[in-house]
C-alpha cells in the first residue's frame, strides 16, 4: 500500500484551500509582502500551472506545483508541507513526483525561488540534495536578499 497519494487537484477545493491558506499566512510570518512570491489560488488556478496535493491516510498533508516558463522549463511552486507532517517524507514525495512529470514532460530545467533565512535551510537543503544549485533571478524576480533562486537542470542531471 502506498505511504503517500499524489494527485492534481483544483486549487479552489476545500481541502486544496486550506492548505493555500496556511501556506501564504506561513510566507507572510518569514518574510516582507514584497518578498512573498507564493502565488494564490487564483494564481495557481492560472492554465500555465499544474496543482497537487499529496494525502497521507487520506488527508491532505503536502502541495506542490509546476508553472511552464519560457524554453520548455518549469518552476517549483507552493511546495509545502503542513507542519505536523513534516520531517515524514512528504516534502521529499511531492519533489520526486514533480521532478518525474517534469522529466516525462520533456523540460529542460526546473527553476524555484525560496527563502535565504534559516526557516527555510530544510527546504534549501532538499533541493540540493536533488541536485538544484543557486542560481541568479530568472523570469520576472529580481535580486531580493529574502530569496534564493536555484535551478536543476533536467538535459544534464541523473
Amino acid at each position: 500500500m502506498p505511504r503517500f497519494k499524489i494527485s492534481p487537484e483544483n486549487p479552489a477545493g476545500p481541502e486544496a484551500s486550506a492548505l493555500i491558506r496556511r501556506h501564504l499566512s506561513q510566507m507572510a510570518a518569514q518574510s516582507p509582502e514584497e518578498s512573498c512570491h507564493a502565488l494564490d489560488t487564483s494564481g495557481l488556478e492560472s492554465p500555465e500551472v499544474q496543482f497537487f496535493l499529496l494525502r497521507q491516510g487520506g488527508k491532505a498533508v503536502a502541495m506542490g506545483a509546476l508553472k511552464l516558463l519560457d524554453g520548455g522549463a518549469r518552476e517549483l511552486k507552493s511546495m509545502h508541507t503542513v507542519s505536523e507532517a513534516r520531517g515524514c517524507g512528504a516534502g521529499r514525495a511531492m519533489l520526486e513526483f514533480l521532478l518525474q512529470l517534469s522529466r516525462k514532460d520533456e523540460a529542460t530545467g526546473l527553476f524555484l525561488e525560496t527563502g535565504s533565512t534559516k526557516d527555510f535551510l530544510p527546504s534549501r537543503r532538499l533541493y540540493e540534495s536533488f541536485g538544484f544549485r543557486q542560481c541568479g533571478p530568472f523570469g520576472d524576480y529580481a535580486e531580493d536578499p529574502w530569496s534564493v533562486f536555484m535551478h536543476l537542470d533536467l538535459r544534464t542531471a541523473a
